[in-house]
């Protein structure tokens, strides 16, 4: 009778910590049951007993876990003691988890807690100014992705962009795409710098492996949150151009005819900037549940973007669906897992290139419209902005759609004690629809009847991943072993393009292209962008081994196989090996009690990289050559067939050698903690896609070969402190900085021999056939090659020193340009504080660069005071000489400083934690981003896009930065 009286007792408490403060989340587990309750926002619980000897077993993360008999207690109130070894973090490696203090390689873990806060369009966002060595700059253009390097340039490749970014692993699927995911489903970032943490992925691994993991149920916990934000943007900057009648006023000055009537002065007064920018409206919901309970654990997220483009017309918008279940059978034995990602983007766009230059160009003096409402435009006019803003902005539409998706299951077996099966599978697609109109108004499109495009493609990624983990611990003796195959297949480009026009009207725009009426076969034009089936094959191990908690050995080796790549040369073997030493568990640290952690690591490895190729890098392919697609054949009409790529059998992937000497260490109660890492990265086996050769020789004029070394060496600080903790406040801040000097070593290798490779054609009256960048041995990537500016001389025109030492009043030849500097940066930084006090915290980010050179080819193309009777000049050019003819020629006059501290983002938020067991928190949070800027830059903004062949670049193509104010709401239940 007593136990079934029993039966029906509730006990309550509150979890506190060791300082009596809250534990909201702790998770009260009935022991030997399933069975389990999490503690609300204020700590409390309540749980149903079912007899007097029940335990309750109380833990939470960070905690000692503690048991307790219920007996007749109703009200049992547990305060959770830290445990400083589960508070060591478990850091995500390659198959596998570590702990921070066993690592040997380079690995920085960035956890959601710590992300950016801000308008972000892709997760690369969340790590800006957070990582030493990794740099990340973004324009204010929402379609374009960020430019991510990771200790320095590793390639020459001028195709497929992507292949300078690190390589993506998302819950363990390697390649996938960094846009499924919306922020707030991300737990935590690693990001692996050294080849020793990066060569198991192989041949796709050169330029870094940045792992994410995503929000996942805890046992015991149901958990329903909400999120969302409003900002609003707008330009931090802009290029001061002359008013109409200042434009007036200047050409009267300089005795200049006036503009003629109406064509070039209307007698209007026209701010092209203000009528192609606008102020931005973005916003962001997000919205997930989860649970964990017995042997199932599963949940589900549903993310909404909308950011519109400070550029009038241009925009995205991004649904984002994920679920998951994982189901435990066989006393945890086996579990089962699927995961499902959904991912649909709409990007709405205008042709930037014409509209950011237009608005500075064009005219001030005239209006956007004629009186009877058309545009009002002038296609006999020359100049660098020729055709109508506001008209290019209305009258043509760029659309993508793009869908992307991501399946992946899993099953995980424990076979004996220690021993694991894991085998995965994932398929990810990719469906991107292109369509555009250029409308019977464009000036892209003058006497076209409108002219149409649609582009449809779909992407298949299949991956399968089988691997073996042994983790044994003898004693002083711990052993990890791990053991793997990975098959990979990417289908790519499945699907057509097709470009017509001469429609009745612009009704239909981009629809129904069958109503098109093409004058000649001519007009239709098919995308050349063959269907291509990519496999990969790969074999793995590792080993890891600890002794004494204080000595650490790791040795892992990757066989990969690609069809990518020459017959010759199909696979390749990534091997590292890495030490380290645990000093702090010496017994002779027992006399430095200050020092709390303390260890030094060394490693050495080889990774590849062979992101971006396709299956034909390698063989002979004919198709239609650049420049010509059809032509008659007796009366019929035929494609013209013939080699566009060169058979090179001896093909292989660009190899990174990387040696990495790193410390770790902690004082004063780890109260200050951080790293040191020295590194020098060496690329070999670089590879030229755009080698010229001669056509008597090769069948085509360039050659895809294997040409040259470049290296990478630097030194990387990262320093954690905590400056106050008490009971109420904390204030912790975190520095880190990183140096690297890039050089290109070589640029030959067997029968090539390449002097040096000319990059950066910009353009420009008189220029188009000029470069302004050159690769050559001795040289880091990214080195300008310009013409000397002199001054100017009695006459007012600027002046240019040729190779012979003389002095020339006009335009020098190619050959009297001279090195003058490099896009490369110095110095990376970036200085994070948080503080926290009661239910307020306030975090602040500034970072920048240093060391750095920017080419403002905006600025000079802008600076010709002869053509300002045909387009509009900035201010700047007041100080000019009018009769100054070689003003705009792009010189070392325009290469700048292009270094610059940023105070990118500051948050201010507040947590109520109200006393209902079903509100666990509410946090109102305002955020501030791009605040203020200090920088010489003259442009609009320095930070200039640092990736690809041709960095630090600005060629009227740099869309607005821009200023946000974001107020948001993050509710957990």
């Amino acid at each position: 009778m007593s136990t079934v009286a029993f039966a029906q007792q509730t006990v309550k408490g509150t979890i506190t910590d060791e300082k009596n403060t809250a534990l909201p989340g702790a998770t009260i587990r009935l022991k030997d049951s399933n069975k389990a309750v999490a503690a609300g926002g204020d700590g409390t619980y309540t749980i149903e007993v079912a007899a007097p000897t029940d335990v309750l077993v109380f833990s939470a993360i960070g905690t000692v876990a503690k048991e307790v008999t219920v007996g007749a207690q109703t009200v049992i109130n547990v305060a959770l003691a830290s445990d400083a070894k589960q508070l060591s973090d478990v850091v995500v490696i390659g198959y596998g988890t570590s702990t921070r203090q066993d690592i040997t390689g380079s690995v920085t873990t960035i956890k959601s807690e710590d992300f950016n806060q801000g308008v972000l369009t892709t997760p690369a966002q969340l790590l800006q100014g957070k990582v030493a060595g990794l740099n990340i700059t973004k324009s204010g253009d929402p379609n374009q992705r960020p430019s991510v390097v990771l200790r320095g340039p590793s390639t020459i490749r001028t195709v497929n962009g992507g292949v300078t970014e690190p390589f993506y692993v998302i819950d363990g699927v390697p390649g996938a795409s960094i846009d499924l995911l919306a922020p707030d489903d991300i737990a935590s970032i690693e990001v692996l710098k050294d080849a020793s943490s990066t060569a198991i992925y192989g041949a796709r691994a050169a330029n870094g492996v940045i792992i994410i993991t995503t929000k996942k149920s805890k046992a015991g916990q149901a958990r329903l949150t909400y999120s969302t934000y409003g900002a609003v943007e707008k330009v931090s900057k802009r290029i001061n151009m002359l008013t109409a009648d200042e434009l007036r006023k200047y050409l009267a000055d300089n005795k200049v005819k006036p503009l003629a009537n109406p064509a070039d002065d209307d007698g209007s007064n026209t701010n092209w900037q203000d009528l192609v920018e606008r102020t931005s409206y973005s916003t962001n919901h997000n919205l997930s549940f989860g649970a964990a309970a017995n042997n199932t654990d599963y949940g589900a997220s549903a993310n909404y973007l909308k950011n519109n483009g400070i550029l009038r017309r241009t925009s995205l918008e991004r649904i984002i669906l994920r679920g998951y279940v994982n189901q435990r059978f066989f006393n945890n034995r086996l579990k089962l897992g699927i995961n499902f990602i959904n991912s649909t983007t709409n990007q709405n766009d205008i042709p930037q290139t014409n509209v950011l230059s237009g608005m500075l160009f064009y005219l001030p003096t005239v209006s956007p419209f004629n009186p009877d409402g058309s545009y009002k435009e002038n296609y006999t006019r020359t100049g660098s902005g020729p055709l109508n803003p506001l008209s290019l902005v209305d009258n043509n539409t760029y659309v993508t759609k793009d869908n992307k998706s991501l399946i992946n299951g899993v099953v995980q077996v424990d076979i004996l004690k220690g021993l694991k099966f894991t085998l995965t599978g994932a398929t990810q697609k990719t469906q991107n629809n292109f369509s555009s109109y250029l409308n019977s108004k464009s000036g892209l499109a003058v006497n076209l009847g409108g002219v149409a495009r649609r582009n449809q493609y779909l992407n298949t990624n299949d991956v399968v991943e089988s691997y073996f983990n042994y983790d044994r611990d003898l004693g002083l003796h711990s052993f990890k072993l791990l053991a793997g195959y990975s098959y990979q297949q990417d289908r790519t480009n499945d699907g057509f393009g097709i470009t017509t026009q001469n429609f009745a009207n612009d009704a239909l725009s981009y629809n129904n292209l069958y109503l098109s009426n093409p004058a000649s076969l001519s007009q239709i034009a098919f995308t050349n962008n063959p269907i291509s089936t990519l496999r990969l094959i790969s074999q793995y191990g590792r080993v890891q081994y600890q002794y004494g908690d204080r000595y650490l050995a790791q040795a892992s080796i990757r066989r990969d196989g690609s069809s990518a790549f020459g017959k010759n040369n199909r696979y390749g073997y990534f091997p590292t090996v890495a030490l380290g030493w645990r000093v702090i568990n010496e017994k002779f640290m027992q006399d430095l009690p200050a020092l709390t952690d303390l260890k030094i690591r060394a490693g050495y490895g080889v990774s590849g990289n062979s992101q971006g190729f396709d299956a034909f890098s390698s063989i002979l392919i004919y198709g239609t050559p650049p420049g010509s697609s059809k032509y008659l054949n007796n009366g019929t009409i035929a494609n013209v067939v013939n080699a566009v790529r060169n058979e090179n059998p001896d093909l292989k992937w660009e190899s990174t050698a990387t040696t990495n000497i790193g410390i770790d260490f902690g004082a004063l109660d780890n109260r200050i903690t951080g790293s040191v890492d020295y590194y020098i990265k060496k690329t070999s086996d670089l590879i030229n896609d755009a080698l010229p050769v001669s056509s008597t020789q090769f069948q085509y004029t360039t050659y895809t070969a294997n040409v040259g070394r470049m290296t990478n060496k630097g030194i990387e600080v990262a320093l954690n402190v905590v400056p106050v903790r008490t009971n109420n406040f904390r204030w912790t801040s975190s520095l880190n900085f990183s140096h690297n000097k890039n050089n290109i070593d070589n640029l030959s290798a067997g029968q090539f021999t390449i002097p040096y490779i000319q990059t950066a054609q910009l353009g420009g009256k008189g220029q188009s056939g000029n470069y302004s960048q050159i690769v050559q041995p001795g040289s880091p990537l990214g080195t300008f090659m310009l013409w000397h500016y002199m001054g100017k001389n009695e006459a007012g025109v600027s002046t240019y020193q040729k190779a012979d030492g003389s002095i020339t009043a006009t335009q020098p030849l190619t050959t009297d340009q001279r090195l003058a500097g490099s896009a490369q940066p110095t110095l990376i930084y970036g200085w994070n504080n948080s503080f926290s006090y009661k239910g307020f915290d306030l975090n602040f980010l500034v970072r920048g660069v240093t060391g750095n050179k920017i080419l403002n080819a905006t600025l000079a193309s802008l600076n010709n005071p002869a053509d300002s009777k045909l387009q509009n000049i900035p201010r700047f050019t007041l100080g000019e000489s009018f009769n100054d003819i070689n003003g705009y020629l792009i010189s070392d006059r325009f290469l700048e400083d292009g270094s610059y501290l940023r105070l990118d983002n500051a948050t201010l938020g507040y947590t109520i934690r109200p006393k209902v067991p079903a509100v666990k928190a509410i946090r109102l949070y305002v955020t501030g981003n791009n605040l203020f800027i200090i920088t010489k830059y003259r442009g609009i903004d320095p930070e200039i896009n640092i990736g690809g062949l041709t960095p630090g670049i600005d060629n009227n193509n740099f869309y607005p930065k821009t200023r946000t104010l974001i107020l948001g709401l993050n509710a957990s239940f």
